[in-house]
This record gives C-alpha cells, structure tokens and sequence, in this order.
C-alpha cells in the first residue's frame, strides 16, 4: 500500500490541464474560423440585403437575384455552426455570460466579429498561456 496522499480532487494535475489547455486552444482555433467566415459571410448578406432592396427600389434586379438568393440560407446556417463553437469556447474558458452574449451578438454585427475574434482571442491565449505556466504544462 502507498502511503502517498492521494491529490486533491480540486486541483487538476499537470497530465489534466495539459488536456483542458489543448482541448481549449482547439477550440479557440474552430472559433476563429467561424468567426471571420461568419464576417465575412455577414457582410456578403448586407451587400445582398443593399442590392435586393436599395438598389432593386431604383432598377430591377430580378435577373441577379437568383444568383444571390442563397446568401441569407449559407449565411444563416454558418451562423449556426458560429454559435456551436462559441458555446464550446465559452464553456471551455469559463467565461461570464456577459462574454457569451458579446460572442452571441458579434455573429449578426456587421465587422464585429472581426474586432472581437482578436479581442477574445488575445484574451484567451494570455489565460491559457498563465494556466500552462501555472501547471507546468
């Protein structure tokens, strides 16, 4: 029998955050992804949204619009994708819920995900570098 202490169930060894912090740099990789191609993809649909309705107010823009009807559907489902990283990136940092709005929000933004993709994940990278160094991972 050992007489070695067993650890504590609260700390996590240095073999267990070593696999949190890769399992969360993972994720923090999808979620850039997602975010710019949500951007991008975002800014796409306001330029469909402008032709449909500002420019199609002055001409008519029926033969372009099929070439650009399926921009709100591609849209709206890498949104969807978006959202399935952002939750797992939140849950993985544990961030407050203020942050998961923020993150929610920035997806129907125009340019906001842009601007927050490098805000969270400078923030995200200063954490888990501090977590490596603090379990020697």
């Amino acid at each position: 029998m050992s007489t070695a202490e067993p650890e504590s169930p609260s700390v996590p060894s240095a073999e267990a955050a070593a696999t949190a912090i890769r399992k969360a740099r993972g994720s923090l990789a999808r979620y850039r992804v997602l975010a710019i191609v949500t951007g991008v993809m975002l800014l796409i649909l306001v330029v469909e949204l402008g032709i449909k309705y500002l420019l199609g107010a002055v001409v008519d823009v029926s033969p372009v619009m099929p070439f650009i009807a399926w921009v709100p559907f591609a849209h709206g489902w890498i949104y969807v994708v978006y959202l399935v990283t952002v939750a797992d990136l939140w849950s993985k940092m544990r961030w407050g819920f203020g942050r998961l709005v923020t993150m929610v929000l920035a997806g129907v933004v125009p340019v906001m995900s842009f601007v927050l993709e490098r805000k969270i994940h400078a923030e995200a990278e200063t954490k888990l570098e501090a977590l490596a160094e603090r379990f020697a991972a």
